[in-house]
Parts: C-alpha cells; structure tokens; sequence
C-alpha cells in the first residue's frame, strides 16, 4: 500500500509538471504559479503592491508574537512544571499599553491606506476620458474627449468557439483576447466612466490597480496612468450570468504618436462605414449580414442550428412565438429584452440595420423560411419602433 501511495504521488507529481510545461506565462496576464499580485504599471498600482506588503508583514509581526506568547505561556508555565499563576487584579500600565499599542498599528496602517483610496477616486485633472458600458456580455467603450472623441465600439471576446468547445488546441490568450482592445496613451491620466445597460458587471484590470463596479443607472468612475507600452488585460469581476467568463478586457497603452494615429484611422472607418439606415436593403444582403450579427452576439445562448438549450434559450427555429410570427414582436424583444428571461435588450449594443438583418436572418434561417409573416424586416421597420 506504501508503494502503491507513492506511486500515486510520483505520477500526480509528473502531471503537474507536465501541465505547468505546457502554461506559458500571458504578457499582460496571469503568471505560471503567481502567488503574489501583479507587478502593476500605474502609480495606483504600486501603491497597493506597497500597502499589501506592509500590512503582510505587520500582521505577520502580530501573529507571531501573539501566537508565540501564547505557546510559550502554555508550554513553560503549565500546571506539570508546577506553575503557580499569579494572582491580582488590574494592571493599569498593560491595560494603557495593549490599548495604546494597537491603536498606534492601526493609525500607521489607516494612513497609507487612506491617501491611496482617497488618490484612487482623485479623476480630477485627466488627459482623457472613456465612457464604459458593461453588457451581457462584452464591453462598450465611447471616447468623450481627446483626438478620439466619438469613436466607440463594442468589445468581444475573440477566441474561437471551437478552443471553447475543446474541438481545438487553446492558444496562449484562451479567454483573455477580444476583437477590440481599448487604445489609450502611455503617461496619460485616462478617466473611466463606468455604467452597466442590463445587470452589475465589474470593469477590474490588476496592472492598473482597477476594479470599478458597473451598475445600471449609475455612473461610476475610476482612472488609471499607464507607464509603461503594452497589453494588459483583466475580466469582469462581478457574476453576471452565463457568460460571465467569457467577458475579457484588453487595454493596448501606446505611444502618443500611434494613439493619435490610430484615433485618425477609426474616425475615418466610422466614417466609410457609415450606411444609410433607410435604404432598401434586399433579402440576401439582410441574411448574410445577419449571420454574422447572430454568430457574434446570439450563438451562445440560441446555438448555430437555431435549437437553443432545452429549458434556458428557447429555439429559435420553428419559434412561433416571435420569428414566425408578425415582425412587431420580435423587433420589440430584440430592443428591450424579456423581462424574468436572461434575453438582454439590445437597443444600444446593435443599430436599426444590425438588429434588421439579425431579425430577417432569424426568420429565413434553419427551418423557418417561408412559414410565417414578415421574412423581411427593414432598417427603417426597427427605427419606427425605437
């Protein structure tokens, strides 16, 4: 049986390392084996690692001389040895310096802690400003001010469906990688106003010392001075439904001059992109931007073929519910949600002619084309309902 244990242990031991092998270490991320916070790149950042170490070791001073007292006092006076305990009533120099010592390590903890927490809600004086919308479940991001004024996006996890499913290998940002990252200038004091559209998310970046609540109909903010050029990456940081995981954040800290060419490039690609929302659009251009509207936003809940999950997501094809029946409906659901349902709103998160082409994709998909009313729903038909 003792060589059977060991056996266990050794190969336990070797799948450990094999699996330790295989993690590399995410630039910007989480480390192999990290026990300790990370580095941090903003001023926020390394007070905390600061106050965390401090507090570590007073505390540890604390436990050992308590605790230390206690096992010397158990082990040299017990009854065996013939202790005798002492006998009398008060002690008014211990009573003053148990009380006075421990006020004296709490004040000198309060302080540094109360200058950082005071720095951290200090969003006073910044170079530039970000509106962020927690939705279920991706991130908005709309610049207020500065040479991106304007431009916002919505930002989505990346990785692919399959690396999810386990149909592929992970590659080295499993989880933590998104179509757009937030591009902001290095050793610039960047402003974050924090909202929520549906339920609380939390907006949490650990090299920016960062964790700022997202709660809806409240306007919470936070800021952040990056020193030093690259990605860092963090996730929401409050349960907000099923694919709380799957809510990364990326901010990419660049140069001043690539910032203010990259704020040039978007505002010129808003700019071609866009598109006049009462044109006509045909049936085949509506189904096949649908498709890619309905693979990134509604994929995870009402699965690719249209069945949903059993008692969850309902099915989408063969729905006569909503997709076929009168277009009224299901436009009405698909901008304000379904209350008591996990069906968010999504009124701010598509336009007229997303929500258009997701909605007449929806009714000509799968099995439904041809079996109900409306298969075509015009940008103009969703804007008369807003």
């Amino acid at each position: 049986m003792k060589k059977l244990r060991g056996l266990l242990g050794t190969g336990a031991m070797l799948l450990a390392g094999i699996a330790s092998a295989q993690v590399k270490n995410m630039p910007g991320g989480p480390r192999v084996n990290q026990l300790n916070l990370h580095e941090g790149v903003t001023p926020i950042a390394h007070d905390v690692i600061w106050l965390h170490w401090m507090m570590l070791i007073i505390c540890t001073i604390i436990f050992i001389g308590v605790f230390g007292t206690m096992a010397y006092s158990i082990i040299m006076h017990r009854k065996s040895r013939g202790a005798v305990p002492a006998k009398f009533h008060e002690n008014t120099a211990v009573e003053i310096a148990w009380t006075l010592i421990p006020f004296l390590i709490v004040i000198g903890m309060a302080l540094p802690a109360t200058r950082t927490v005071v720095a951290m809600k200090d969003t006073t004086h910044s170079d530039l400003t970000v509106k962020v919308t927690g939705y279920q479940w991706r991130w908005g991001y709309e610049y207020l001010d500065g040479p991106a004024a304007g431009v916002q996006f919505l930002s989505s996890l990346s990785t692919p469906r399959a690396q999810i499913d386990g149909q592929a290998p992970k590659d080295e940002f499993y989880l933590m990688e998104v179509d757009k990252p937030l591009v902001v200038p290095v050793n610039k004091k960047v402003r974050v106003v924090v909202t929520a559209a549906d339920v609380i998310h939390s907006w949490a970046v650990p090299d920016f010392g960062v964790k700022q609540d997202a709660i809806p109909g409240f306007l919470r903010d936070t800021w952040f001075r990056a020193d030093k050029i690259g990605s860092y990456r963090g996730q929401c940081s409050e349960l907000c439904g099923k694919d709380h995981a799957y809510m990364p954040i990326v901010v990419k800290v660049v140069s001043q001059a690539d910032y203010d060419k990259w704020a040039a490039d978007q505002k010129k690609a808003m700019a071609s992109a866009t598109e006049d929302p009462n044109k006509k659009w045909t049936k085949a251009e509506l189904f096949a931007r649908g498709e890619k509207v309905f693979s990134a936003n509604c994929v995870a809940c009402h699965q690719a073929n249209g069945k949903g999950i059993p008692g969850t997501f309902p099915a989408l094809d063969g729905n006569k519910k909503f997709v076929l029946a009168p277009m009224k409906g299901q436009i009405l659901t698909e901008l304000n949600g379904h209350p008591g349902t996990a069906m968010a709103a999504w009124r701010d998160q598509l336009n007229d002619i997303q929500l258009a082409s997701v909605i007449t994709y929806t009714r000509n998909a799968w099995g439904n084309a041809g079996k109900g009313p409306d298969p075509v729903v015009q940008p103009t038909d969703v804007k008369a309902l807003r």
